[in-house]
């Protein structure tokens, strides 16, 4: 059997309606895992479900800005091996935003990713892990995003803490560059995005947007490597490098 396997593990996803999160969950249906997708929208879950197939995956419909109702899902889900918490909708501005601007990213993933863990941690194998999501405006920050890249900055810190908390429990971070998916900034329209797809491959390394097939790999990494822990790993084509 290769050590890269998932065979009989049940993978729970906080966000796995679409873009990382449910690429991640394909490939970990692929290495035999059982998978168990949360998200707000009923209607991306219930196509999620028919894309990997009924017999691998359950659906349920979370808002994970509500403590209550993430307490109850994991209550519910019980045992389990992998926790990857993927998936938010903020809005970035500079230091002069509106308190509103500059809560968004901890209100929306910061808080969120932290309250999943709370809930879900006594429900998680000895052998199993947990993979949260920051971003790498975290280490190479822009210039109208103060409180985003200290949300991811404050991401990558948590994982390192709830590593040593929750040993033997792996806890690690993906903090990806910008990922071509189907995911919209809130309230902003697709021109926007596509813009923004054009300015971030012209200063990485490799010249492009990566692909939610190249992000959920590194976190399939995350789940299959029983020996990395406290790590936070960079699939950005090169963007903190330039």
């Amino acid at each position: 059997m290769s050590i890269y396997s998932l065979e009989n593990q049940r993978v729970v996803i906080v966000g796995g309606s679409s873009g990382i999160g449910l690429a991640t969950a394909r490939q970990a249906v692929e290495l035999g895992a059982s998978v168990v997708l949360a998200g707000r929208s009923l209607e991306k879950l219930e196509h999620a479900k028919r894309e990997i197939g009924p017999a691998h995956a359950d659906i349920f419909p979370l808002n994970n800005r509500d403590e209550e109702q993430l307490q109850d899902f994991f209550e519910h889900v019980g045992s389990f091996e992998h926790l990857f918490t993927p998936g938010a909708s903020y809005v970035r501005g500079p230091i002069t935003s509106s308190a509103e601007v500059a809560h968004s990213c901890f209100d929306a993933k910061f808080w969120p990713q932290y309250n999943s863990v709370k809930y879900a941690a006594p429900f998680i194998k000895p052998t199993g892990s947990i993979v949260l999501m920051s971003g790498a405006f975290g280490q190479r920050p822009p210039a109208d995003g103060a409180s985003y890249a200290a949300c991811n900055g404050a991401i990558e810190s948590l994982g390192k803490a709830l590593a040593v908390e929750l040993a033997p429990v792996r806890v690690n971070v993906i903090s990806p560059g910008t990922i071509r998916t189907s995911f919209n900034w809130e309230g902003a329209e697709q021109e926007v995005r596509e813009q923004s797809y054009e300015e971030y491959a012209r200063v990485n390394l490799t010249g492009r947007v990566g692909t939610a097939d190249e992000a959920a790999h590194t976190v399939i990494y995350l789940m299959t490597n029983t020996y990395t822990t406290g790590s936070t790993l960079f699939p950005d084509g090169g963007y903190i490098l330039r």
